[in-house]
C-alpha cells in the first residue's frame, strides 16, 4: 500500500535519518513486533508450535519452509 506522497515520505525519511543507528533499530524491532503480534492474532486457536512457526515464516518472508526445517541435525 502507498498512500503517502512522494513530499511526505521525503520528511518522513529525513526525520528517521537523523535519529541514531540505535534508535532507528528500536524502531524497526519494534514495527517487526507488531507486524508479528498481528500475524499471531489473526491465527486459529490450537495450532502446534510447528504449525505458527510454519505460518509466521510464510507470511513474513512470502515462501514455504524447506521441508527438512524441523529435521533434526546432528
Amino acid at each position: 500500500m502507498k498512500d503517502t506522497s512522494a513530499e511526505i515520505s521525503q520528511i518522513q525519511f529525513e526525520m528517521m535519518m537523523k535519529l541514531g543507528a540505535k534508535r532507528r533499530i528500536e524502531i524497526a524491532s519494534e514495527m517487526f513486533m507488531a507486524a508479528r503480534g498481528m500475524m499471531l492474532s489473526s491465527m486459529p486457536a490450537g495450532l502446534s508450535d510447528r504449525e505458527i512457526k510454519r505460518r509466521v515464516f510464510e507470511l513474513t518472508y512470502g515462501e514455504s519452509l524447506p521441508d527438512d526445517f524441523f529435521k533434526k541435525r546432528g
